[in-house]
């Protein structure tokens, strides 16, 4: 089976290695601006490249881009899908939008991993527009490499995203810019847990976390969170921290 994923980076890399293991053979081609990129994901997957105006077609297209440009790329490339189009861009209203505009004819799958690549197994979103044995089978490789695919809506999905990575990520990054640098044997259980997330989010790709601060809302209602935390003071700063250990 032939798969063309658009974008060389974590993602579809890890898509590439998924796909090879659930489909008997995979070849996988690799398409990105940046050719260097592109022939060092081939390598890893004994795979080629092909570039971004390729007039192949392909029984699989992932396209695995940054979130501003996944409506284009779809646009670009999907009409190059023989059976599904799939992408792993970590939105899913648009994308699917695009995919079942692009590709009405094709099987549409929106994946999210919700972890880093190098951090798999573990909880894989799954939005299935349209199901079929492509698509089926490549959610069997994803359970088959230890992950837990659930399937879900593109708005429960989006509406999730605003609090476990739009919000979750602006309040670990305003406490890192708020915080003075301390002794470690000033640390406490829950300060200490704070830097451990502060250097896990501050250890990726800062372009990345930019993207999904503009792709969902969240980060205003952190700031008027703390804000309002901040002015609060005896039994309204109780409420609140009633309020808060009522959300867990």
């Amino acid at each position: 089976m032939n798969v063309l994923v658009v974008g060389a980076g974590a993602m579809g890399r890890w898509f590439a290695d998924a796909v090879r293991a659930g489909f008997e053979p995979a070849r996988v081609a690799f398409a990105d601006p940046d050719d260097a990129a592109a022939s060092a994901a081939a390598d890893t997957a004994d795979g080629r490249t092909v570039p971004l105006d390729t007039d192949e077609s392909f029984a699989v297209v992932c396209v695995a881009v940054p979130i501003p440009v996944v409506v284009e790329a779809i646009a670009t490339h999907a009409n190059r899908a023989e059976d599904a189009v799939v992408d792993v861009t970590g939105v899913a209203a648009e994308p699917v939008a695009a995919m079942r505009d692009q590709a009405p004819d094709c099987e549409r799958l929106s994946l999210h991993p919700l972890f880093a690549p190098a951090n798999e197994p573990g909880n894989v979103a799954a939005v299935v527009d349209a199901a079929g044995p492509t698509t089926d089978t490549i959610r069997d490789a994803l359970t088959a490499r230890g992950n837990t695919v659930f399937e879900t809506t593109a708005a429960e999905h989006d509406r999730a995203m605003e609090t476990v990575q739009a919000k979750a990520h602006a309040a670990v990054l305003a406490f890192g810019l708020a915080a003075d640098e301390v002794p470690d044997q000033f640390q406490t259980p829950v300060s200490a847990a704070l830097f451990d997330l502060l250097e896990q989010v501050t250890s990726g790709d800062a372009r990345v976390y930019a993207d999904i601060q503009r792709a969902f809302d969240g980060a205003a209602d952190v700031a008027a969170a703390a804000d309002e935390f901040a002015a609060a003071d005896g039994d309204a700063l109780e409420t609140l921290y009633s309020e808060a250990g009522d959300r867990r």
